[in-house]
């Protein structure tokens, strides 16, 4: 029985490459990120404002899913070994999924106090607000850009893109909140604006729930009809039948595809297995396949053995 391919094919250097480089960005970003939580938590107390506290919060889940996007890259790198047969993918699928539920937590918190502050407004120092926005603002656009050049496949970078694009969204309430107290002198305009970015902190959570748990319940990958790659298995020239079709994500990125397939017994097994396999990664990009490919004869034979 054939399983994938042994070989490390051009495929996985590109692979291995664009990871590193992803590393590099993702450490730019974290440290761009770590000032940013300590000025939005100085200015959360010096200025009484919650937008700058929900926007440290935001911020703080960035430092959580680059510290793990890193953590998870670096376990995906190690060897499988052991009882863990496919190395430790997984890994960056629970990262993502601790940091979504860790998202929720930091949502409920900005809405508890906005709700507080909404009815007992605090005395909000405007033009505080306003520099540590501004200043925020130009870090996660720095952020962003680091991390815009990098290989997009990578669920890790792509999540901690979000996160970065979403927290520039964040910062520019609190520029916003910032000049109306100053401007106006309208303190509501800070707890309201700390509640808006809750409600995008939630949002982000959900994709980073979502698509975690699809892959623990090993639903086939976002894109691949299974129907049609069973179809399209199917008619591949001396297939005859294709029975027990699997379809999985190891981690994003990462299809795996498992089937039994039976053949026409004048054509060679082997054959029919190469244009199959050409077909899973040509047609549907799935490299990791264990075909278990039978002759319809031998099948025969053997059923006869079985009812005398």
């Amino acid at each position: 029985m054939h399983h994938g391919h042994v070989h490390a094919g051009p495929h996985d250097h590109a692979h291995t490459h664009g990871r590193e480089a992803n590393r590099t960005r993702l450490t730019i970003a974290l440290a761009i990120n770590l000032l940013l939580v300590a000025a939005g938590v100085v200015g959360t107390v010096v200025f009484h404002s919650l937008a700058l506290l929900a926007d440290a919060g935001h911020v703080l889940s960035d430092v959580g899913a680059i510290a793990l996007a890193m953590f998870a890259a670096a376990m995906a790198d190690r060897p499988a070994k052991g009882r863990n047969t496919f190395g430790f993918y997984r890994t960056e699928i629970l990262a993502a999924l601790v940091n979504g539920l860790v998202l929720v937590a930091v949502a409920v918190v900005v809405f508890v106090e906005g709700v507080m502050r909404l009815s007992n407004p605090s005395d909000v120092h405007g033009l505080g607000v306003l520099i540590v926005g501004l200043v925020g603002l130009a870090g996660n656009l720095a952020a962003t850009l680091a991390l815009a050049g990098g290989d997009r496949e990578d669920i890790n970078l792509e999540a901690v893109l979000r996160h970065s694009a979403g927290d520039a969204l964040g910062s520019l309430g609190v520029v916003v909140s910032g000049t109306l107290v100053l401007a106006f002198g309208w303190d509501r305009a800070d707890p309201i604006a700390g509640m808006v970015i809750g409600v995008l902190i939630l949002l982000g959570s959900w994709r980073l729930i979502k698509e975690p748990i699809d892959v623990l319940m090993e639903a086939a990958p976002p894109g691949l009809d299974v129907q049609e790659i069973g179809t399209a298995m199917a008619s591949v020239d001396g297939v005859r039948e294709v029975h027990d079709l699997h379809v999985w994500t190891v981690t994003s990125g990462f299809p795996a595809l498992a089937a039994h397939v039976r053949t026409d017994p004048a054509r060679d097994v082997d054959d029919v297995r190469h244009v199959l396999e050409h077909l899973l990664v040509e047609r549907f990009q799935i490299e990791h396949t264990t075909l278990q490919v039978m002759a319809e004869q031998l099948l025969e034979l053997e059923d006869r053995r079985g009812r005398t």
